[in-house]
């Protein structure tokens, strides 16, 4: 889990983005990243990225963000993991691509300096990330298919601003804080604010599952790369004579080695119920002694 933050003051009458905003931005995140900080701001000022930083995949400064590549030209924070990385950085090295670092971030700002927008339909896993493209001037934003890495906006005209959280957004300062009475009401009704909306009328969720650019001209609409229908009427068509328990197994077998990659220790929460417990199962398959976490409360002894 980390934070990330970006403002793009994208119009040319907007004010140039100011460091302090970013510091406060990145700070109010601090929870989410206690391994390490970092911040850049263009020189013309049209553009500046920060993020708070915790290491799971390459535990060294190589790993550093805001990272860069191409003499600056690409750009990135990343907040997640990229569980196919390794995959990936075996066919980019093939394709040319030279590394500095062993972190799944470099992967993705190789994959889009290679294959651009359509990189994301290479990644597995969990991600939600913003890659600053110099050349383009312009801001490239993606959020993994189920919405796993959150990240939200807030647009004015001429400013656009991203956060990993509403709170980041508005520790910035100069966001109205207007009730949006439509998520409100769904966090009364099911427990959650139903996305795209928040509590706030001019901060919105980045959809699950798609893209997002930004230029001189503003945001765009939103591109879906996934969609969860679909994805489950082709899995339909595609399906099988082998019994489905063997299928789930495999399946879950198979994302459970890319889960468990990792620089650090890793670890399981025990729920008590079916479903963590055969995770912790499988998991111990593949890496004996597996550490379990779990949560007892004495009034319920």
């Amino acid at each position: 889990m980390c934070g990330i933050a970006s403002v793009f003051a994208y119009h040319r009458g907007a004010p140039p983005v100011e460091r302090e905003e970013l510091m406060r931005m990145r700070d109010s995140m601090a929870a989410r990243g206690p391994d390490g900080e970092g911040l850049w701001v263009s020189d013309p000022g049209e553009i500046g990225l920060a993020h708070r930083r915790l290491s799971i995949i390459d535990l060294t400064d190589t790993a550093h963000q805001p990272m860069a590549i191409a003499d600056g030209r690409y750009r990135i924070i990343f907040n997640g993991e990229i569980y196919n990385y390794q995959a990936l950085r075996r066919d980019l090295e093939g394709e040319g691509c030279r590394f500095h670092s062993t972190s799944d971030t470099e992967v993705l700002l190789q994959l889009y300096a290679k294959r651009g927008p359509n990189m994301v339909h290479a990644l597995r896993g969990m991600f939600a990330f913003t890659i600053w493209d110099k050349a383009r001037r312009g801001l490239f934003l993606a959020r993994d298919p189920f919405g796993i890495k959150p990240l939200y906006m807030h647009d004015d005209g001429k400013t656009f601003r991203c956060a990993s959280q509403v709170k980041a957004l508005l520790a910035g300062g100069g966001i109205g804080k207007e009730v949006e009475p439509a998520g409100h009401v769904g966090f009364f009704l099911w427990g959650s604010v139903p996305e795209p909306y928040t509590l706030y009328r001019d901060i919105f969720a980045m959809p699950a599952g798609h893209t997002l650019w930004v230029d001189e001209n503003g945001p765009r609409a939103p591109q879906a790369f996934f969609d969860v229908a679909d994805a489950l009427a082709h899995a339909a068509e595609e399906s099988t004579q082998e019994p489905v328990a063997n299928a789930l197994q495999a399946a879950l077998r198979d994302s459970l080695r890319h889960h468990l990659i990792a620089d650090v220790p890793v670890g399981a929460f025990l729920s008590s119920g079916v479903d963590s417990g055969t995770l912790v199962a499988l998991a111990s398959e593949q890496t004996p002694h597996t550490n379990a976490i779990t949560l007892g409360f004495k009034e319920y002894a």
